[in-house]
């Protein structure tokens, strides 16, 4: 028996957020067409200047469209997660919309995806296993292993994040028993805002409406800045 999905209406609107690494993602977006996003290069400035951001760039919408909020959880850095998740959870709790937190590792495997929003490469199968992988600290490294569902309504986890020694990650690799694609994520990851929103909606369709007080940051590693 399948479930029926729901789908905003077009007045709604979700807004997303990327704070994991030294860049601001954000994201907004109807579903119906309306979808825009921007990146900017805040470094250390952005705990002081990501509530002026995010007021801007919401117009002309307002608080009251938003039926949504959805966050990268991380892994990142700290700090910058921390911020983000941290500001996901305020505007859920004030606005008393569901807040999603969305893994970094599965919003740059959706990036990978040729329906996806940012998706710039090749057309491939879409029945396809993504390996994600990405640089810890102590010389560590996070990794996540995704499938994509043939009709692409989810991103499957088939080894949820991880952080583990490059070896015990290449042999995990090397005992995998299908192909896959390794996608390593290095930079731009603020980019994969449109991912983030666009995983927190087949949730949100699904008919999940997560509790703020769900949301919550993966650092993978002791809080020390990446």
């Amino acid at each position: 028996m399948t479930t029926e999905l729901k789908h905003l209406q077009p007045t709604q609107y979700a807004l997303g957020l990327h704070t994991t690494t030294r860049e601001l993602g954000l994201a907004i977006s109807n579903f119906a067409g309306e979808t825009r996003s921007k990146v900017w290069d805040l470094d250390r400035e952005l705990s002081s200047h990501l509530h002026q951001y995010l007021v801007e760039f919401i117009k002309p919408q307002t608080w009251a469209d938003l039926a949504f909020i959805a966050v990268a959880k991380g892994p990142g850095g700290f700090t910058g997660t921390r911020i983000g998740v941290v500001t996901a959870r305020t505007l859920g709790q004030q606005l008393g919309i569901p807040v999603f937190a969305i893994s970094t590792l599965a919003a740059v495997a959706w990036s990978q995806i040729p329906s996806s929003p940012g998706y710039k490469g090749e057309e491939k199968s879409v029945n396809q296993v993504i390996a994600v992988q990405m640089p810890a600290q102590r010389g560590q490294v996070f990794g996540a292993i995704y499938q994509l569902t043939p009709d692409t309504s989810e991103l499957k986890v088939l080894l949820p994040d991880t952080v583990m020694t490059p070896e015990a990650w290449q042999e995990k690799l090397a005992s995998w028993n299908t192909d896959y694609q390794l996608i390593e994520a290095k930079s731009g990851l603020a980019a994969t805002v449109t991912s983030v929103l666009q995983l927190a909606y087949l949730d949100w369709q699904r008919g999940q409406r997560p509790n703020w007080s769900e949301a919550l940051p993966f650092y993978g590693q002791h809080p020390v800045e990446m």
